[in-house]
Parts: structure tokens; sequence; C-alpha cells
């Protein structure tokens, strides 16, 4: 027997958590004749509201069990909609065991993911609300699509009522893309419940499902030619838009890294991204102060970048900041008549961030490369207790160890080789990813000297060792006094000896800061 185009609804099974629109999905059924099955709460609210249901107990010939654990896990359940009715051994094996089919599937799982995200959510109630019998079914008649239709998302019903409108039949093509629907579903749900249990037991497997909800389709991706789709339920619950156009892809990735940059720091903190590198980085006891200290380091670079604020932004600093372009601007908040002037701008998208949320989700980093993926933890250590030490005859000043304490915060978020140059609560130049570690200090030297910025008493901070005493020696020429860097090569005697020579003080701090 041919696969029909099309397939006539006469019975449904309707077993759904989220009951958005149930009620009246289940009374149109009704209307045009289909019978409904049922079980637990879904069946009592459809009886509510006075729709004939019947329950799954008078398919299994079983009551429910185990506080409702066990109800459709039946051979009579699961023959219902995996009976392939093409086949006319199929049909005879369903009438001899009094078996009907099942055309129509309408589930949503429990809420698994959504008891996650209360704090108060226990472990018991994590594993109560691990669905069993809700993907169990999905996955057999989603398997079985030419013969039954499942439903899982409640935005589908008017499209399945639209195409039952005349006969009380669903398309192949329909039931073609249902299916897919439900395996991306369970695919999701049965991730999401991995990722708990392995942090639960802290335990590394050989598999690993990325549990990746659509956020929103982008525009394009980096280049324009390239389609793009943030993947990501906590993204928008970090990062609040409060004006101007669509994020972009690049964009997501500069506000990312913009974030990352700004909470390494307590004190009132401007810094400005272009690229995903610091163009500049400020400390004040005022946001206002702490941005001209960052635009001071490079007056061009922050044209059309990120500026970051970790203090609300408020009139006196919009008013700074108004008449320079800027994509976007992100802080903890806005007041009112600062957001008044800012959204001035129609494109300037205005970002409000949850801070602790942030430090939240910074856990795990995902990279595809060619054949495969890449996972690591998060960078989310500064320094290394073990390994941190002063390695040089001289101890560095009170004022020298504030500011290698600033410049290593800073380094840590520039793309290597990275070098940067600091005082104690300002950025004077930055090299970042160069293929040289000596081009890079160059680099920041220039661009201090087209600043006019005295690099005379500046400290230095490099995200990984020194391999030769070279780059070293081009600081001291520079002016610098002090400088703090990982350790750990095979020529650090020669790099210390030379600082000794330049009366450098200089930090091993035993942890270095690779950013690719």
């Amino acid at each position: 027997m041919k696969t029909p185009d099309t397939h006539i609804v006469k019975t449904a099974l309707i077993s759904v958590s989220d009951k958005t629109g149930i009620v009246d999905f289940a009374r149109e059924l009704a209307n045009k004749d289909v019978t409904i099955y049922s079980t637990g709460g879904t069946a009592k609210l459809l009886k509510e509201n006075s729709i004939p249901v019947k329950s799954v107990s008078e398919i299994t010939n079983f009551p429910e069990i185990m506080d409702g654990r066990v109800k459709t896990l039946h051979p009579n359940v699961h023959a219902g909609m995996l009976a392939d009715l093409g086949k006319e051994s199929h049909i005879a094996q369903m009438k001899e065991h009094n078996i009907s089919s099942i055309d129509l599937l309408v589930v949503n799982l429990y809420p698994f993911e959504q008891t996650l995200a209360k704090p108060e959510s226990t472990h018991e109630d994590m594993i109560e609300n691990i669905d069993i019998g809700g993907p169990a079914m999905l996955r057999a008649a989603a398997k079985n699509y030419k013969w039954t239709a499942t439903v899982v998302n409640p935005d589908c019903y008017a499209k399945i009522l639209e195409e039952m409108s005349d006969s009380n039949t669903i398309s192949l093509e329909l039931r073609t893309k249902l299916a897919a629907e439900v395996y991306s579903l369970t695919a999701y749900y049965d991730s999401v419940i991995s990722k708990y249990m392995r942090e639960y037991c802290e335990k590394e497997t050989e598999q690993y499902g990325l549990g990746l909800k659509k956020a929103q389709s982008l525009r394009y991706g980096e280049n324009p030619h390239q389609k793009a789709t943030l993947f990501g339920a906590n993204f928008y619950n970090v990062f609040e838009q409060l004006h101007g156009k669509e994020l972009s892809y690049n964009n997501i990735i500069d506000l990312s890294a913009a974030a990352q940059i700004i909470i390494e720091f307590e004190e009132p903190t401007v810094a400005l991204i272009k690229h995903t590198n610091p163009c500049g980085v400020g400390i004040a006891d005022n946001i206002v102060d702490a941005y001209h200290k960052a635009f001071a380091t490079d007056n061009v670079s922050p044209y059309g970048g990120i500026f970051a604020a970790n203090r609300t932004v408020d009139m006196k600093f919009a008013e700074t900041v108004h008449g320079i372009f800027s994509e976007i601007i992100i802080a903890p908040d806005f007041t009112e008549e600062a957001l008044e002037l800012l959204q001035q701008k129609k494109n300037r998208r205005l970002i409000k961030v949850d801070f602790d949320n942030i430090r939240n989700n910074i856990n795990v980093e995902y990279k595809s490369v060619v054949g495969g993926y890449l996972m690591q933890e998060s960078d989310k250590q500064l320094l290394s207790e073990e390994g941190y030490k002063v390695v040089t005859k001289r101890q560095p000043t009170e004022a020298e160890m504030q500011g290698l304490k600033f410049a290593w915060k800073v380094c840590k978020h520039v793309k290597s080789n990275a070098i940067v140059y600091t005082s104690n609560d300002r950025t004077l130049g930055i090299g970042a990813g160069q293929m040289s570690r000596v081009d890079s200090s160059r680099i920041a030297v220039e661009k201090s000297k087209l600043m006019n910025l005295d690099l005379q008493g500046s400290v230095l901070a490099s995200d990984a060792f020194f391999p030769f005493a070279d780059g070293l020696i081009e600081a001291a020429k520079a002016g610098v006094t002090a400088i703090i860097q990982p350790g750990g090569s095979v020529r650090d005697e020669e790099v210390i000896k030379a600082a000794d020579e330049n009366n450098i003080a200089m930090i091993f701090t035993g942890m270095r800061h690779f950013k690719h």
C-alpha cells in the first residue's frame, strides 16, 4: 500500500505540560469528530471545559501508576503510533491484538529547563521533571510520520486545524516537518538533562550533547554573504536591548568580549572595544573621568566600536559620549534622561547588562574546526597564587604594583601576542594580535607616541612569556619600570638578568592568558 499524500485524522492522543491553546485546539478536534485520548492533568482540564475525552487507560486497559510515572509506556499506545498502515501484516497484527491507530499525537514535555532556572529547585525536583513517556511517544510517532502526525509546539495548532479544515487530513509535507521538529526538541531536551547530570556528578563523558535553542536569526554573519543565527536561551537574560537597530553577528561577538573585560574591574571603569580588542581602558572615581582616560589611549580606533561602563550611565556621561560614533553602549543601567539623549541616534544600540548573570554564564567555550569542535573551560582565573612571585632584585613599588595588576587585567582580554603599557589607572599603549611579541610592543609604543602619551615610568603586561630578552629591552628603552608576565621560558634567567640590568621590577604570574 502506498503512503498517501494526506492521512485522515480519526484519533488523537493529547498529553501536554504547556497547556497554552490546548483547550481551543482540542475543542476544534472534537468538533471534527476526532476521538481524543488524554492523561492526568490534561484530561482533567479538557473535561472541565466540556470537551469529550477518554482516558489512555481505555487504550492500555491498565491504570496510571507510580504517581503518573507509568501511564503511556504500553504496547497498545506505541503500536498505535508505530503501525505502518501501508503494510498488510501490521494491519493484521493490529486487528489480532485489538489495537487502534493513533493518527495525531499532541505532546510537550515536562518543564525540566524551566525547573532548572528556578533557584529553589532541588535535585529531586529536577529528577521528577525528567519526562520519560513524552519523548518515547514523540520519537515513536515521528518515526512513523507517514501515518502519524506529531505536534510539540502550540504555535502549530492553527496550521494543523487549517489543513484539517475540509477533510480532517494532514499533508505528508507537514507531517514530515513536524517529525523533524520532534527530533530537534528531544535532542535539545536530552542535552539539557545530560548537561545537568554531568555537572551534578562532575563527570566527563565520551559523548557530549550541545543544548542549543534558537534566540534569533541574524541579518547575516561575519560578512554579508554568510548566513547566521544566534543560539542561546540565556543571551537576552544577560543583555537587554533598550534601543537601536538589531544586533549583528559581529556586534554580538564584540558585546560578549566587552562584557568580559569590564567585569574584571571593581572601580568605576570604562573600556572601549573594537574587533574584540580593547582600544583603551580607564579607571577613576566616576565613569566620565574613566572614559577620558580610556579614550586618551587611542582617539581614532574607538569610532564605530563598543563603549562599556560598569556603572549606571547618567546624563553627564551621555553628554560626553553622545557626539562620538559608537555602535553600542553597554552598562548595568541608564538614567531616563541619559536614555532620552542617547536614543536621538536611532541606530546606536543601548544594552543593559546583568553583570552577575554574565559571571554565571561564563563557563565553557566552543569553537568549530574543520571536521569537529573544540571545547574548553572559560578563562575565568586571573593569577596563579602558587606561581605569583617577584623574580628580580628590585621589588615593585606600591604604585607599580597597582599598575601591574591593572595591566594584567587588560592584557588578559587582548588578542595574542598581547603587550599592554599602562599607568596605574589607564592604558597607554596596546599591541594586539601580532605574530611577534616584539612587533606587538613596537606597535603599542608607536600608538602611545601618536597620542603624545609618555611611557616613562609606565608598567607592561605580556600575555605570555618573553622568549628572548629583546622584548624586555625594547620595553626598557620605552621607559617601562615594571613588568608582569607568566614566565616559563627556557631563557627566563636571561630575561631576568636583562630586567636587573635595566632596574626593572618583574613579576612572574605562573599563568598565561593566550587569546586566539
